[in-house]
């Protein structure tokens, strides 16, 4: 008997998954702009509920194994939510852009999979006395608590989702900034070297080993390299500054599109937003080929990107008449700071040049 009703909430559980997943096919498509748009409030209310069902699933595994009409009945009502849930929140995408379109997306998923993975394991567990089992319950209905909790956090809005994605770059870049400025150039002192000579017992630990090979990465750059590193973080400071004053720029655009009522469009906020990722990139990229050796060839690429969307972006705001005297300033300061730094490099290769003839004669 125990058996044969397992059987039957699989059966029951994988007609709903797979009804659920063609569902979930719909919200790859652009919903028509005829279509009511959904609050997204009602969409988190719905999250509410699907949490008290998950809440239920996990109560029934606290005593006696239920019987097999009641875990049917339940599964049947969390599967109706979901689908609810689904379609409300395909209506809340309605003129939504790529960048929100993608943070309802993802919402979406973690409350559908973590709800997906809760109810595999009741049906799993039906009949076991695996202990193991019964304590996973009460953890996937935790998780299906915080994803659910999460939609509050979920933008609401185009340029809400916009401006979290513009700031997230602006982290990032301050994270490269910061690893940047712990580069360190190889020490030669008599201090270092009388440190240097320790124990051998000491040297043989493997722990200590390890530890010596992180604390070593990034502090042996010669007097050359210091000297772009150096030049590199000050494009890179300059860089977070631009991108600063960007984010200001557009936040006053829509301080006052919200005084003249001429909206601002989301291609445009959208096509500003790409632009900072872009420059964001090729942040990362000049950060990575600052350790020694350095890829003089891939800092160049970086500086010359970063230049060509600095201009795309200045040109762009213009168009909305966005460009403040401190945005115009904080260019300036970014087109300089990249000027340094490809002087530099080009001097070092009409230095490299010479040697590698002498070397070529040589042999």
């Amino acid at each position: 008997m125990g058996k044969a009703a397992k059987e039957k909430l699989t059966r029951s559980l994988n007609e709903h998954l797979n009804t659920i997943h063609e569902t979930l096919q719909i919200l790859d498509q652009t919903p028509a702009s005829s279509l009511k748009k959904v609050s997204w409030n009602e969409v988190i209310q719905m999250g509410e509920q699907i949490s008290k069902q998950a809440t239920t699933v996990g109560m029934l595994y606290t005593g006696e194994t239920p019987e097999v009409k009641v875990l049917e009945e339940n599964m049947d009502a969390y599967f109706n939510m979901l689908q609810g849930f689904l379609l409300l929140s395909h209506g809340s995408s309605v003129g939504a852009g790529p960048t929100l379109s993608s943070c309802i997306h993802s919402s979406i998923k973690q409350v559908v999979g973590s709800s997906f993975m809760l109810l595999k394991e009741a049906v799993s567990s039906y009949g076991s006395h695996d202990k193991a089992k019964k304590v996973s319950i009460p953890q996937l209905v935790g998780t299906v608590w915080d994803v659910c909790s999460a939609l509050k956090k979920t933008p609401s809005s185009n340029v809400v989702a916009i401006g979290r994605a513009m700031t997230q770059v602006a982290v990032s870049i301050k994270d490269v900034l910061r690893e940047m400025k712990e580069l360190k150039p190889a020490s030669f002192d008599l201090a270092n070297e009388a440190s240097d000579k320790v124990d051998i017992k000491e040297e043989e630990k493997p722990d200590d080993d390890n530890d010596s090979c992180n604390e070593d990465l990034g502090n042996d750059l010669s007097l050359e390299e210091m000297k772009i590193a150096h030049l590199a973080t000050s494009v890179v400071s300059e860089t977070l500054a631009f991108t600063k004053e960007l984010i200001r720029s557009i936040t006053s655009l829509l301080k006052q599109e919200s005084v003249d009522g001429c909206a601002i469009s989301t291609d445009s906020l959208e096509k500003l937003l790409l632009l900072s990722q872009k420059i964001g990139v090729q942040v990362d990229e000049l950060g990575a080929c600052l350790y020694p050796p350095q890829e003089i060839s891939a800092i160049k690429a970086a500086l010359e990107k970063i230049s060509s969307v600095t201009c795309e972006t200045e040109l762009e705001l213009g168009n909305l008449k966005g460009s403040s005297n401190d945005f115009v300033t904080a260019c300036t300061g970014l087109r300089n700071s990249l000027k340094q730094l490809e002087s530099e490099l080009s001097c070092l290769d009409t230095s490299i040049i010479p040697e590698m003839e002498n070397l070529a004669l040589s042999n």
